[in-house]
């Protein structure tokens, strides 16, 4: 028997595979992958020579490998724009949860907001022969051509969060215009009247939701939506800062700012408290996402939950439902959450008194 390759000092010991069974045995590794997998044209005294072999040498299976041979995986792809913050990563813990318990495995990859990288992604989960993608657009993604390879292979596409602004598609949502209905409504309760709003670039879908869920609150209350108080941005925190400045010029002040993200509505925090203006007396807060930090700010800033994680799960039941029947005729398929306002300090009427 051939003698077991030498290890560098310190070195993991190096992965048994099919090909050392066949050569320490001196056969094929056809004949080693049939025994393995009890094939029937492999009798029972070779099949009994290799499974003795690769249990005294730990072998242990490569399905991935295998699955790729066939054309096939228990592997399911996301693309995301980055991984920071509250809401990505917990949209992946809820779409690992439900993918582990249907019995896939997960490869995330980031676009970093950029729509080149973004095709990159695609094109490598699918060399990897994914049995499903699931997607949120990236930033400055205006073309979706991109999907179409996907779709042409026959594997089940799912966006979420952020999707394309075209039709036919298969989507996980939050109802964005409702949760921003229901803050904008909660700050016009609070006596609020001349109430900003920070928005993010107007062809993704979940900032026009958000903005008009805005003007909807307004109407609402008979406003008039004045223009100099919507500002477009990426809804960075400078950007929020940036914005909290510009509103601060006005002539007439604003009572309020609602942010269709909390990364800008904590930039505009910022600016106010280096200003000693008091929040929520003088200008009261909201934003959208509910991330880690909007309970642990002084004061802790209002906010609408996305239910990341049932996202997530809604997602790769989604997947699940289309893998099914996969020549199924295409037809949009949109599974759309309800938002919850988590009301703080920023914007509580009890904190507002004496505005």
């Amino acid at each position: 028997m051939t003698p077991p390759k030498k290890q560098a000092p310190g070195a993991s010991p190096a992965a048994v595979s099919m090909a050392d069974l066949a050569r320490e045995l001196g056969v094929s590794m056809t004949t080693v992958s049939r025994a393995l997998s009890d094939h029937h044209s492999i009798g029972a005294a070779t099949k009994q020579r290799v499974l003795k072999l690769a249990k005294k040498l730990n072998y242990q299976p490569n399905h991935l490998a295998a699955a790729l041979r066939k054309g096939q995986s228990r592997l399911l792809g996301v693309v995301v724009p980055y991984i920071e913050g509250k809401f990505f990563p917990s949209v992946i813990q809820g779409i690992e949860q439900a993918a582990s318990k249907a019995g896939f495995s997960v490869i995330v990859c980031q676009s970093h907001e950029d729509v080149q990288l973004e095709r990159r992604n695609v094109e490598t989960l699918l060399n990897a022969q994914v049995a499903g993608v699931l997607v949120s657009v990236a930033r400055n993604t205006l073309d979706y051509h991109h999907f179409d390879k996907v779709r042409s292979r026959g594997v089940p596409l799912v966006f979420f969060d952020r999707t394309p602004a075209t039709e036919l598609v298969n989507s996980v949502v939050l109802n964005d215009r409702e949760g921003a209905f229901q803050v904008t409504h909660h700050l016009l309760e609070q006596g609020c009247r001349r109430i900003a709003h920070l928005s993010g670039p107007p062809h993704l879908n979940i900032y026009q939701h958000r903005r008009q869920g805005y003007l909807d609150a307004l109407a609402a209350f008979g406003i008039a939506p004045d223009e100099e108080l919507i500002i477009i941005s990426d809804m960075t925190t400078e950007d929020g800062a940036h914005a909290m400045r510009q509103l601060l010029t006005l002539p007439n002040p604003v009572d309020a700012v609602f942010a269709a993200g909390d990364s800008a509505i904590l930039g505009a925090l910022q600016v106010l408290k280096g200003q000693r203006i008091r929040v929520p007396q003088d200008v009261a807060l909201a934003g959208f996402s509910n991330e880690g930090f909007t309970a642990i700010t002084e004061p802790q800033l209002t906010s609408v939950d996305q239910r990341c994680e049932e996202m997530g799960q809604a997602a790769v039941r989604l997947f699940l439902e289309l893998a099914v029947a996969p020549d199924a005729p295409l037809t949009q398929r949109q599974v759309v959450l309800q938002p919850e306002l988590f009301v703080r300090e920023s914007s509580r009427q009890g904190q507002a008194q004496g505005r």
